[in-house]
């Protein structure tokens, strides 16, 4: 509830403009909202969200991979993987595990929000599926290394994961912001709603 009235009162305040895509040179871009970090260093959620919507992506070619290879969408031993290494890596890096491991279980659900809606579309609409199948190890190496990049971002937002309103609110900012540069569709924002979920 405390998101959709953060959500509802930035659009009121972006309506009518180009803010969130075309800042002027004078005016303070839309993520204006943000921690200041270290020597004054403004922090915004940009970079994590566009991680965030990149993971996504690569759910598309997950999705791909189990059309024609039949696996489950489930994958318990993998996401277990997953979130160990991340706990790990957390307590390495100064960043606190159980946060971490409940962002990343948020990725994790993401891509299941795509798989499960390309699954079902075309189930329902086989032409309109995939012609070929990539490879499910290849696609793993990409989300590692996404895995990667998305630690080393989330020890650069640290300080505003934990501003409380002030999180919820470049968080929305950086979403809408992130979902019209790469014009997602009604799933994959979606999918970016739940990848979020465990931002702040």
């Amino acid at each position: 509830m405390r998101r959709k009235l953060i959500t509802g009162a930035v659009a009121a305040a972006t309506i009518g403009t180009s803010v969130l895509l075309m800042p002027t040179a004078n005016a303070a871009p839309a993520t204006a909202v943000r921690a200041e970090g270290v020597q004054g260093t403004r922090v915004t959620f940009d970079g994590l969200t566009e991680l965030v919507i990149q993971r996504i992506l690569v759910g598309d070619d997950v999705a791909a991979s189990k059309y024609f290879s039949g696996k489950p969408v489930e994958d318990p031993v993998r996401e277990q993987q997953i979130i160990e290494s991340v706990r790990a890596s957390a307590v390495q890096l100064g960043i606190d595990p159980d946060q971490t491991a409940a962002f990343f279980q948020a990725q994790i659900e993401a891509s299941k929000v795509v798989q499960r809606g390309l699954l079902a579309y075309w189930a329902a609409h086989p032409d309109q599926a995939p012609t070929s199948g990539p490879d499910l190890n290849v696609i793993r190496d990409k989300l590692d290394s996404l895995s990667t990049q998305l630690l080393a971002e989330l020890v650069r937002v640290d300080d505003l994961r934990q501003s409380g309103l002030r999180c919820d609110i470049s968080l929305v900012v950086a979403d809408a912001t992130g979902a019209a540069r790469h014009h997602l569709d009604q799933l994959h924002r979606q999918a970016l709603r739940t990848g979020s979920a465990a931002t702040c």
